[in-house]
């Protein structure tokens, strides 16, 4: 049974949970990994509908507790197979000139330093990993040419934004770690998933069940898949 681990999977109906919900239907044994408390539950939950699951509190941000996720991670498995990098703040929407510094630098610890800071940590066990994988969730709106969401085009109206800047760094971050870990054959790709209604709240998106599987198709390629590549819905996106 291959083994997944999913950050920012913490909440019933979010991306995370959504995506581990999918590998775990596939067969594969997944870690929640987030700060909130309710994670015992939501594993135990997996667990009634028949999906091999467990849990970690980590916060992505915090180097000594992703050390000791990881290690909790190679005492109980000696590997992982799958990296999911999906927690996320979308925080700092405004203008150059108006955006709280303050807010930025916390988007950008979580959005890059904190999936540097994990995708750091378990190197080590995807490395014994016969079919290792990271999938980095990003967006759209860190590209320059997604005729959607892009830097220079933005179709959707939706403006260039801090959130935008930090996801154009964690696409820069996917490229570089493809490329460090090829000769390891660890996959490392970006996924956009599209806005999504997360949680059911109603809003403006598609459901968190399709935009899920672009995560989960990435999480599940094959060893001549792509590495060091941009997809949505499992094709390719301009940088």
């Amino acid at each position: 049974m291959q083994i997944a681990l999913i950050t920012g999977s913490g909440r019933k109906g979010g991306l995370g949970y959504e995506t581990a919900r999918q590998l775990g239907e596939a067969g594969y044994h997944v870690i929640l990994a987030a700060r909130r408390p309710e994670l015992a539950q939501l594993a135990q939950a997996f667990i009634d509908q028949g999906i091999s699951a467990s849990y970690v509190v980590m916060d992505t941000t915090d180097e000594a507790s992703v050390t000791a996720s990881a290690a909790e991670v190679e005492r109980r498995f000696g590997r992982l197979d799958v990296l999911i990098n999906n927690a996320a703040s979308m925080r700092a929407g405004e203008s150059v000139e108006q955006q709280d510094l303050t807010e930025m630098r916390m988007v950008l610890d979580t959005n890059v330093i904190g999936t540097w800071n994990v995708t750091q940590k378990f190197i080590p066990l995807l490395r014994k990993s016969e079919h290792g994988r990271i999938v980095n969730v990003s967006s759209g709106a860190g590209s320059y040419g997604d005729p959607q969401y892009g830097f220079l085009h933005g179709a959707m109206g939706i403006p260039a934004s801090g959130y935008g800047i930090s996801k154009l760094a964690l696409n820069g971050l996917t490229i570089k770690t493809a490329k460090e870990l090829a000769a390891d054959h660890i996959l490392v790709n970006a996924v956009c998933p599209d806005i999504t209604d997360t949680f059911g709240s109603g809003m403006f998106g598609r459901p968190v069940e399709v935009s899920a599987k672009s995560v989960t198709w990435a999480a599940t390629l094959p060893d001549d898949g792509p590495t060091g590549g941009f997809f949505r819905d499992g094709e390719p996106l301009p940088w």
